[in-house]
């Protein structure tokens, strides 16, 4: 370790020096967080929607008024006949009607009917303006008076995110993103910048062992990304409001294995790189694509195939994804995470011990 002290202190010179580079770092996790958060949602509000109301009565007023106070729709206009359904939605003038049939107002003793014509070539977009019809149509039942009452009917009871706001859903994965992304980034130019500038060869003919070089670059790199997660995880919970029922201490401390490793990730491609360029081409191509698409930041592990869920148990991001949200969402300890943090923690030993194999392999 009295070997290792010299090279930390080296590192945080260098650190401190480079103030541009500094400020960026700080930055661009900022801007990244800020931007991805608005950018990256389900939440879809505003939904042009047309009415047909063929008995235009007080009820199918009533009805339209439940849409239209939503934020979830914005009413355009009435049609006056279903010859305009199809040239609206060929115009884009609207993606959902919603069709109030003849004599709508009598059939209480009945299952009125409503029609909801959507727009499906978004599919997304269409599935979700079906789930806000139903959940409409199901708030207007209970409130009126006289409607058709089933036997028996469903309450379900939503946890952890009640409203379903898809922000605490999409914020703590971005949180994952950014900082596997941002410090891969800080240490994958490290050992390659020395190489460029020639200065590698002063730490070469030093009595230093490769695992001292290794530490030494990643140790310092520790205190800075962990600098950026916490930019990030106050973005989260003070901008976006995404809730924090867990220990704010406990996030803390498996935020720093998951810095670790994505550090050593980077450290990783240093050694295999020459050139700083190479080294950022080759930590954007193995941190972000993996993340978003293997890690269950967008998709469900559950609907990729068995393949490529056994290959996302390589990646970094799968695990701490689990943590946060397990943490900021429903208040889960160390008791149920501990399987995780294990995992991050022996993916990054095994980066570290790759990384000192192929560096004293460069030695030779």
């Amino acid at each position: 370790m009295l070997t290792v002290f010299p090279l930390i202190k080296k590192e945080f010179y260098h650190i401190l020096r480079d103030i541009r580079s500094l400020m960026i770092i700080i930055l661009m996790p900022l801007m990244m967080m800020i931007l991805f958060g608005y950018a990256i949602t389900l939440d879809v509000k505003h939904i042009p929607l047309a009415v047909l109301d063929h008995e235009n009565s007080a009820l199918s007023r009533e009805i339209v008024m439940q849409f239209t106070a939503q934020d979830y729709f914005r009413f355009t206009r009435y049609l006056k006949s279903g010859k305009e359904i199809e040239e609206g939605f060929q115009l884009r003038e609207f993606r959902s009607v919603l069709v109030i049939p003849q004599d709508f107002s009598l059939a209480n003793n009945t299952r009125p009917v409503v029609q909801m014509i959507i727009d499906g070539s978004e599919s997304n977009t269409g599935m979700l303006i079906n789930n806000y019809t139903s959940m409409i149509i199901a708030n207007f039942n209970l409130s009126s008076r006289g409607s058709f009452q089933p036997p028996f009917r469903i309450e379900p009871r939503i946890w952890y995110n009640e409203d379903l706001i898809s922000a605490a859903f999409f914020v703590p994965g971005l949180v994952a993103l950014i900082l596997i992304l941002i410090s891969a980034l800080l240490t994958s130019i490290t050992i390659a910048r020395e190489k460029e500038t020639g200065t590698m060869e002063q730490i070469l003919v030093a009595p230093i062992h490769p695992l001292a070089i290794i530490l030494g670059k990643v140790i310092p790199y520790i205190f800075l990304a962990f600098l950026d997660g916490l930019i990030v995880l106050g973005v989260a919970y003070f901008w976006f409001n995404v809730p924090f029922a867990g220990s704010f201490i406990t996030l803390l401390s498996m935020m720093v294995v998951y810095v670790y490793t994505s550090l050593c990730i980077g450290i990783f491609i240093s050694t295999i790189s020459n050139t700083q360029q190479v080294a950022m081409m080759a930590t954007m191509i193995a941190t972000l694509m993996p993340t978003v698409l293997l890690s269950g930041f967008i998709f469900p592990l559950d609907s990729l195939v068995p393949f490529l869920q056994y290959l996302s148990m390589t990646i970094p991001a799968r695990y701490f994804l689990i943590i946060i949200r397990a943490v900021m969402l429903k208040g889960t300890g160390w008791a149920y995470l501990w399987p995780q943090v294990t995992a991050l923690f022996a993916i990054g030993c095994i980066f570290i011990f790759i990384s000192t194999k192929k560096f004293k392999m460069r030695l030779e």
